[in-house]
């Protein structure tokens, strides 16, 4: 039996990467978490912790920011996998230097986790969300470096649970407001289902080099069918109201997250994802003790 390769989590205690490193020990690689001491102290992050090395994990103290423990993690591994905080993409830069200096990578896989940064399109409303990303991307392949990079969508948990009503917690009972025409088609996407898709990219080929699109059919849906689906549900018709473009653009400027996020269902979704991840050179499927789900794959 083929040897797995040892796998490093950076950011092992958030959401993606805590699961991204229990599915990397349930599919049997030496699995490794670079962990800072202030993680030890913070009860939540201290517990997963605690699952991760009970589990297998080897924990490994340093940060983004200390090129010794950087160097040290890095030169255990076989792949890296970066699962941090979109305002710490940047971060990444020393670690992609330190992966080009130790040159025992085989894959390094930044972190990313959302729409195709090369691909999407917000008019300069993301406040370099998606720049940022595209920077470390052209970063790693100037360095020769081998990568994948994994083009999830949207993570259901952000817009779902309150049908992206801004200032609800949960579904709309009554009324529900709809920005732009809510036809609009979009992938979500559950934390735990990326990991284990990711994982499975770590030792096959085919993945090595290119973006990686995760679109299961049954997780494309509009606003409008997102809507239906929950009428359905609580057996009541809700009033629809819905918002202009232009709306949403001053929304935008005054409530960054929330209300990008809806933008990019309602307009940057449906033609950056839908339409062209189509545009893929080849469709492959990943059966790794995981359900099958057509993945796109795109030469970069």
């Amino acid at each position: 039996m083929e040897e797995k390769s040892r796998v490093l989590i950076i950011g092992a205690t958030g959401k993606l990467g805590h699961h991204l490193a229990k599915f990397s020990l349930r599919s049997g690689h030496p699995t490794f978490a670079l962990i800072r001491d202030s993680s030890l102290t913070n009860p939540e992050r201290a517990e997963k912790l605690r699952f991760l090395s009970d589990a297998g994990a080897t924990l490994l103290k340093g940060s983004l920011e200390d090129e010794e423990s950087l160097t040290e993690a890095v030169k255990q591994v076989d792949v890296v996998i970066c699962a941090i905080p979109s305002k710490q993409v940047l971060d990444q830069k020393l670690l992609i230097r330190v992966i080009k200096q130790a040159g025992n990578i085989k894959r390094f896989i930044p972190s990313e986790f959302g729409a195709d940064p090369d691909k999407v399109q917000i008019a300069d409303m993301d406040y370099k969300f998606y720049s940022r990303r595209a920077e470390i991307r052209r970063l790693i392949e100037a360095e020769g470096i081998p990568y994948t990079y994994i083009c999830c969508n949207l993570f259901m948990s952000y817009l779902l649970p309150w049908l992206a009503q801004p200032g609800l917690k949960t579904p709309p009972r009554d009324k529900v407001t709809i920005f732009g025409d809510g036809n609009a088609k979009a992938v979500f996407v559950k934390e735990n289902d990326v990991a284990a898709f990711t994982i499975a990219t770590v030792d096959d080929p085919r993945t090595l080099n290119k973006a990686l699109y995760l679109r299961p059919s049954g997780n494309v849906h509009s606003m409008n069918e997102l809507v239906e689906i929950w009428e359905g549900k609580i057996g009541k018709k809700l009033e629809r109201f819905y918002a202009s473009e232009e709306e949403l653009l001053k929304k935008i400027k005054g409530m960054y997250s929330v209300f990008v996020f809806i933008k990019l269902v309602t307009e940057t979704y449906g033609i950056s994802v839908y339409g062209q991840v189509n545009g893929g050179h080849s469709g492959t499927y990943l059966q790794n003790s995981v359900a099958c789900c057509v993945i796109w794959l795109e030469e970069k």
